[in-house]
């Protein structure tokens, strides 16, 4: 059945149904699938973000929905049924999280098995019928932590208990709210405005989302996207107004502007081109800025040592599942052991532009304790000229919760869970004494 004759929404479900199979069979993230996908890009932007949602969700409840369809399924399909398989996938999300109509999402879900798939159309709409029917029972005895991979997940257990790894795993099974950080003027003026709510950290919360560009204030630079906990790193650096500060693997640019907003004086440096010129266009419809470098954090050395560096290292971005639902479909463990050497090697380099007195600050939004806390301690023993200076409440709008007991910053995905959630990020703020000999990184 094609497209045009087929039922109403199915480009939406057949966009839907081709980035999921990107995402699973061809380990492409979500974002380089949209960019691929000429379905998707065919859409109306009201089906684009429709297809968006089928898919997120998906993604998101994928251990649900898999537990669902074994119950129901009598035999293991064959490797050739994998697009029958995602197609049921699709149709349980609607009915078992969306609430689409059940003709809706069973017929489209048909339509999209033809040719040598269409032997399966009458399994398929067998089992999404009994979906349709039984509903939230078939989920009785499920788990959101089964949507976890099964080394996420226990990784999580053992750093973060169960009970904190099922409330992360509840925050992230959820569409996130559009954090947005303003520039400067009023906040509850533009909280007014953009329909938002104040978070303790002043981050402005719309929990309706919307296109960015759509939005008030975004053409004249009033404000840029940013989740409420990416920009508590920068805060640890103090008043920045008038100083010099480094900002190591900078892109997205969120925290260059940040710091640009503040008064700072920042070399924004990044090995990626492409991801540098999107850091300035936007600075530019900031009205910010700062000095941009285009080189490997790890090689590029400064004219002089700065009071203040900020390194947002590369890391496997386990923390930002609210946000990247395809992030735990992608990720491995072997991901994380391989990226460790990277995060020391800039670790080090960053202490070389640290200048002593300065303060450096490490972060990543991960929360595998080996890419935050195992890298502070492993550093703070190789660089006894640095030291830990703890995080306060004060610093971070009073959220003592995000404190940990060594004193870092660390957010959780169901911290202010209420409010619906945080990215997962830790950051350590190190301090350098005297001038201690300083070992080049290789």
């Amino acid at each position: 059945m094609s497209a045009a004759s087929g039922p109403a929404g199915f480009p939406a479900r057949h966009a839907a149904h081709t980035l999921l199979a990107a995402v699973l069979h061809r380990r492409q993230s979500l974002d380089e699938a949209i960019e691929r996908c000429t379905a998707y890009g065919a859409l109306e932007t009201r089906d684009r973000a429709f297809a968006r949602l089928i898919v997120a969700t998906t993604l998101r409840r994928l251990g649900q929905i898999d537990a669902v369809l074994a119950r129901l399924i009598a035999r293991e399909l064959p490797p050739r049924a994998a697009p029958a398989r995602d197609a049921l996938r699709i149709g349980a999300a609607q009915l078992l999280f969306l609430g689409s109509p059940p003709h809706a999402a069973v017929g489209t879900a048909v339509a999209l098995l033809s040719g040598r798939l269409a032997t399966f159309r009458g399994m398929v709409n067998a089992v999404l019928r009994r979906i349709a029917t039984d509903g939230p029972a078939l989920l009785v005895d499920s788990d959101e932590r089964d949507n976890l991979p099964a080394w996420l997940r226990d990784s999580w257990i053992a750093a973060h208990g169960a009970e904190t790894t099922r409330a992360i795993a509840a925050s992230i099974a959820c569409d996130p709210p559009l954090d947005l950080s303003l520039r400067d003027g009023d906040t509850a003026l533009w909280a007014e405005r953009l329909s938002a709510h104040v978070l303790p950290t002043g981050t402005l919360r719309r929990t309706a989302g919307g296109a960015p560009p759509e939005l008030p204030g975004y053409a004249e630079g009033a404000w840029w996207v940013q989740d409420a906990a990416a920009t508590l790193p920068a805060r640890l650096l103090g008043d920045v107004r008038g100083r010099q500060v480094i900002d190591l693997c900078a892109a997205p640019g969120g925290k260059t502007a940040q710091l640009a907003a503040a008064g700072a004086h920042v070399t924004a440096v990044e090995r990626s081109a492409a991801r540098l010129a999107r850091l300035a266009a936007n600075l530019t419809r900031l009205g910010l800025c700062a000095q941009t470098v285009c080189a490997d954090a790890a090689l590029w050395r400064p004219d002089a040592p700065a009071q203040a560096v900020l390194l947002d290292a590369p890391c496997s971005a386990t923390g930002t599942a609210r946000r990247n639902p395809d992030m735990p479909h992608l990720r491995r463990a072997e991901d994380v052991a391989r990226i460790l050497p990277l995060q020391a090697r800039l670790l080090d380099a960053a202490a070389e532009m640290t200048a002593p007195g300065g303060t450096l600050v490490y972060c990543v939004c991960s929360l595998q304790p080996e890419e935050g806390p195992g890298q502070v301690e492993a550093f703070l023993a190789r660089r006894p000229d640095f030291a830990r200076h703890p995080v306060t409440a004060a610093e971070i709008g009073g959220l003592a919760e995000c404190i940990d007991a060594a004193g870092d910053l660390r957010t959780l995905p169901c911290h202010l869970a209420a409010e619906g959630g945080l990215d997962g990020f830790h950051a350590a703020r190190l301090v350098r004494g005297g001038d201690a000999p300083q070992t080049r990184a290789r």
